[in-house]
């Protein structure tokens, strides 16, 4: 009887205390659902002068065509330089980005390995040659397509005062297959309804990888890109949290970005992900604990970045770990007691797998109605990999452990969807 009252007791107050913290997420689905843009200042906004910039790995297959969107921009030519870092490249890269007319620097360095330092070593190049007279960096991956507008777009947001301005990140192989999608529907889901209605409420926004703004003030306040944990955009969102800076979001500035296909580098990059963010819990959380009690936006973004970075679904995964355990642990106790202890465990655990499957697909269905006409893909397939998005996420289980235990580390994902946006 004490063992059933605590099994129930355990599992009702750690459904209670996720189901708390987590509730203001879903007070985020209602604003992004209600607002669903955001207002327009009618002030005159000048242009300031940009510098893109383009950490790429052995990517001759792709760069081209971001570059030549870049130099589409409704923007003038003039303030908006482009610069590639070709980062232990292998291939054609550099030569491909010279010839499509960008400022290309090539970085050969196997111990420190990956964008964070790429940007770093960008920025302290560009000081050393007094090329650094720029209002911000615009930071792009190789793989991307730009609007247009994007560069116009950005300026406007940047220009009300914002440290950093992050975009509307788009895909452009929704439909390549499940694995593809279940990206596309989650960064959609981080645009609609995190980013914008922190934009709308006046707290913090988060960099989600790429296609973000970085004033040149900040980047110098640093000291270059000091970000070299495995999740270097989480990490910045975080560091700007604590320290009070202003993170932004711009509904109108879009890029595209290809997802991986294939499981094999899905896991790759999803599980440096899930390391980066073990590492972000350690090295920020208590400076968010701390912020959470500071007045006004500093406190609210600090608790919005600690719950997003907090190991929510591995505790999850260790209470069904822990009625699994007691599950077998009824083969020795008496029958009457062991039938009761067993209906309770069995309930928790498959209770807890459809819940997951259900608010999961629930929370796609939402994001792919509310932004139906943005995602290019066929009706069927928006619709079909629905049903996969909930198993897709389930897979950050296996990886969520795997992380814990795994020593990772940076590894490129190659891409090869050459395409421009007319074919996104």
């Amino acid at each position: 009887m004490h063992m059933l009252r605590f099994v129930e007791h355990i599992n009702w107050v750690v459904a209670v205390v996720l189901t708390v913290a987590y509730l203001y997420q879903g007070f985020y689905l209602l604003v992004g659902l209600v607002r669903r843009r955001l207002g327009e200042g009618s002030a005159p906004c000048p242009p300031g002068r940009y510098a893109a910039v383009i950490a790429a790995r052995n990517e001759q297959a792709v760069i081209g065509q971001l570059i030549a969107s870049l130099r589409a921009q409704n923007y003038p030519s003039e303030l908006l330089d482009i610069y590639v870092v070709a980062d232990n490249c292998t291939d054609a890269t550099a030569r491909t980005a010279r010839e499509a007319g960008a400022f290309v620097y090539e970085r050969f360095d196997q111990v420190h390995k990956g964008k964070g330092y790429a940007m770093d070593y960008l920025f302290r190049r560009l000081r050393a040659e007094g090329r650094d007279g720029y209002d911000a960096y615009l930071i792009f991956d190789a793989d991307n397509l730009v609007d247009p507008n994007f560069v116009c777009e950005m300026n406007k947001t940047f220009r009300k005062g914002y440290d950093a301005v992050t975009c509307y990140r788009n895909s452009k192989n929704f439909g390549d297959n499940w694995i593809s999608a279940g990206y596309s529907v989650w960064f959609l889901r981080e645009a609609r309804f995190l980013n914008l209605p922190r934009m709308l409420l006046g707290t913090n926004c988060a960099v989600s990888g790429t296609g973000f703004l970085v004033s040149a003030a900040l980047i110098r306040e640093n000291g270059g890109w000091p970000f070299h944990l495995l999740t270097e955009d989480i990490q910045f969102s975080v560091h700007c949290a604590v320290q009070g800076k202003r993170i932004g979001y711009c509904h109108k500035a879009v890029v595209y970005d290809e997802q991986p296909t294939t499981f094999r580098q899905s896991w790759d990059q999803r599980l440096r992900w899930s390391k980066g963010f073990y590492q972000v819990d350690v090295k920020y959380g208590l400076s968010l604990l701390r912020g959470c009690l500071r007045p006004g936006y500093r406190g609210t973004s600090c608790y919005d970045m600690l719950m997003t970075v907090a190991p929510g679904m591995l505790l999850t995964l260790l209470l069904v770990v822990f009625n699994a355990i007691i599950l077998t642990a009824c083969l020795t106790q008496p029958p009457y007691w062991a039938d009761r202890i067993f209906d309770t465990t069995v309930e928790f655990i498959l209770g807890a797998l459809v819940n997951f499957y259900a608010g999961l697909f629930l929370y796609g269905l939402i994001t792919v109605l509310s932004e139906w006409g943005q995602i290019r893909a066929r009706w069927y397939q928006k619709l079909g990999y629905l049903f996969t998005f909930p198993l897709f996420m389930f897979t950050y289980i296996p990886i969520s452990l795997a992380a814990l235990v795994r020593r990772v580390e940076w590894k490129p994902i190659y891409h090869s969807a050459a395409k421009g946006l007319g074919q996104a």
